[in-house]
């Protein structure tokens, strides 16, 4: 099943901190891996979901691919609006594409692609029910966390 970008992406913010920036004063480009986590984990929450819940229930999601593309350079104390769409569910995997934007600017796109694991035997398994029922749940894109 493929979710189209142009249905409604789910929107979290986030401010620049000074960790997050190298000696030029700009965004190091490792740490839009983490906007993108941040993104991930507000969506679940947001979706009644919160991360550990979904531990609690025997499931690990780890990133088994990530990809950026960098456009424009964010800095300290920036403003920053996360979008995340859901992009892809199949039987024991899934994917989100990202835009990183400051105001009508896009700064970095992106995708995070991952595999469903069952926590006590460390091996994949097949994307449970309830959870390919939340990416289905596509919020609006006026949440703002």
């Amino acid at each position: 099943m493929i979710l189209t970008p142009a249905a409604a992406p789910f929107r979290t913010q986030l401010r620049v901190r000074y960790a997050d920036t190298d000696a030029a004063g700009v965004v190091y480009y490792a740490n839009y891996l983490t906007y993108f986590e941040v993104a991930r984990v507000d969506l679940l929450r947001f979706l009644g979901l919160p991360i550990n819940d979904v531990q609690e229930r025997g499931v690990v999601l780890p990133v088994i691919e990530a990809r950026c593309t960098y456009r424009r350079p964010a800095r300290l104390d920036d403003l920053l609006e996360v979008f995340v769409f859901p992009a892809e569910l199949a039987n024991a995997r899934f994917s989100f594409t990202y835009e990183v934007r400051r105001g009508d600017e896009v700064l970095a796109t992106g995708m995070t692609r991952h595999a469903v694991v069952d926590i006590a035997s460390g091996r994949p398994m097949a994307l449970p029910d309830w959870l390919r029922k939340l990416f289905e749940l596509v919020p609006p894109a006026e949440h703002r966390a």
